[in-house]
């Protein structure tokens, strides 16, 4: 069956009433519930490729491509809002971006309340704006079903909207967390039922180690998955292809975090940003980055730096995106040469099984204390 908040049609998951009698055990009900999230939309099949995008609504004005999300059949922007970029900004300058970017193609508003006031901010910065020409998509970093309860409503207060087009888990890391988020009492129980109420029309995650994303797209059946895909990890040592390969066998869709990132600031540089990683600059750097990430087998979108100027740089260079060639990939692997990995040592650590207490950036806004009653 169907409810149409607003005037959103989406779909009921399965809900633990028409279980009764059914003898399933958890993690079956889990993936059954998942699946029925799934086949209110397309297939996993009609999930398009990075070299594929459509163009749809405003994208003909703005010249701004759109691609499927995956089995969701929504169309986003291949470059979303970067909603962290409104910390750094007053309420004026924030709305004034925010604005600006939809003006410009965007349809896509990544936010979450990790990011200090940036919900607080993106909440009057989009009013004004036609709430059905938006996908806009909300986190909680909370792995129990209660915080994660407590921290939705609070999040739908902050943004004005009684939706979230994708609601995801935030900044998966450790096999255990993942075990706490998805198993009894843990956060997918307040995701399934908040869809049941119209309060969230699609599942996601995302993550920062691929043990971590691995463990959450064999445990149920997401929507989306965002994921660090910067050509310097991708091409140094291989990360992020096996979250996109599974992604694609599961029929998530790809959102591309950390495109223009070029790894880690090399020791005594001087930063030419305060951010916890180095990101590209010049426009021809930016553009071949951006097409690298894009051109991965089932990415829909990228979530750029939270700078609202290179923001600016990827609108423009997504405007005339094509299919990285071979000879380009061979230009990036020579950027790539020598970049370190913010990732790295946290990778390996999840892969070994561990569960560190550590700081591994300590100045990134993802960072956060080990999931809850750990």
């Amino acid at each position: 069956m169907t409810v149409a908040p607003g005037n959103r049609t989406v779909c009921i998951v399965l809900g633990r009433e028409s279980m009764k009698g059914v003898n399933m055990e958890r993690r079956e009900f889990l993936k059954a519930a998942g699946a029925a999230a799934g086949s209110c939309a397309l297939s996993p099949q009609t999930l398009l490729t990075g070299a594929s995008a459509v163009s749809g609504g405003d994208a003909k004005d703005t010249g701004l491509p759109r691609r499927v999300l995956g089995r969701t059949g929504e169309k986003v922007s291949i470059v979303a809002f970067p909603g962290l970029a409104l910390a750094q900004l007053s309420q004026e300058e924030g709305t004034a971006g925010v604005h600006r970017a939809f003006d410009q193609g965007i349809n896509h508003f990544d936010v979450a309340p990790a990011y200090g006031d940036a919900e607080v901010k993106m909440g009057p910065a989009l009013q004004g704006l036609d709430r059905n020409r938006i996908f806009l998509s909300c986190k909680t970093k909370m792995r129990d079903k209660d915080g994660a309860r407590k921290e939705l409503e609070r999040s739908l207060t902050r943004l004005k909207t009684d939706y979230f087009d994708l609601y995801q888990m935030h900044h998966i890391r450790w096999p255990q967390e993942v075990k706490q988020a998805l198993g009894p009492g843990g956060a997918i129980e307040t995701f399934l039922k908040a869809k049941e109420e119209g309060k969230i029309r699609h599942i996601g995650f995302s993550a920062h180690t691929t043990k971590g994303a691995l463990e959450m797209l064999r445990g149920f059946q997401f929507d989306s998955v965002m994921f660090p895909l910067s050509y310097v990890d991708y091409l140094n040592w291989g990360f992020g292809k096996a979250v996109v390969e599974m992604a694609r066998e599961r029929g998530a869709a790809v959102l591309a975090m950390k495109a223009i990132y070029a790894g880690a600031w090399p020791e005594g540089a001087t930063r030419t940003r305060q951010w916890w990683y180095r990101p590209l600059e010049k426009d021809e750097e930016i553009e071949l980055a951006l097409r690298f990430a894009l051109s991965q087998p089932g990415v829909a979108t990228t979530v750029p730096v939270s700078y609202l100027d290179l923001l600016d740089k990827c609108i423009k260079a997504a405007r005339s995106y094509q299919p990285i060639t071979e000879v380009e990939v061979a230009k990036l692997q020579e950027l790539a040469k020598g970049c370190g990995s913010v990732f790295r040592k946290e990778d390996d650590e999840a892969a070994a099984g561990h569960l560190s207490r550590a700081s591994f950036h300590p100045d990134s806004p993802h960072e956060c204390c080990p999931f809850a009653n750990a």
